[in-house]
């Protein structure tokens, strides 16, 4: 696939990026050379290959799946400016 300089300008229109005229070359070229390097991923052979998490290989922490209060009600009311019967306690909005 190639871009060309209308496609490379209605790209930039898109993204709303303003591009003088004289600079639409040298932008189709760039996205050229991206869509070059795309192309030379899709030519490595991955057959076998796992999807990486992550580059290190470690698990992530597991804990119980536990349906609690908090058992910090207290603390959380504590910074709000009016807090009624264990409750956050706002104004009425609705007439």
């Amino acid at each position: 696939m190639s871009i060309d300089i209308e496609t490379a300008a209605r790209v930039a229109k898109l993204a709303r990026i303003k591009v003088d005229k004289d600079e639409l070359p040298e932008l189709a070229h760039a996205f050229n050379d991206i869509l070059g390097f795309i192309e030379q991923l899709g030519e490595v052979d991955v057959d076998g290959v796992e999807p990486m998490v992550s580059v290190t290989p470690m698990r992530l922490k597991r804990r119980a799946d536990g349906v609690t209060d908090g058992n910090i009600q207290d603390k959380v009311l504590k910074n709000a400016p009016d807090a009624r019967e264990g409750f956050f306690a706002v104004p009425k909005v609705v007439e």
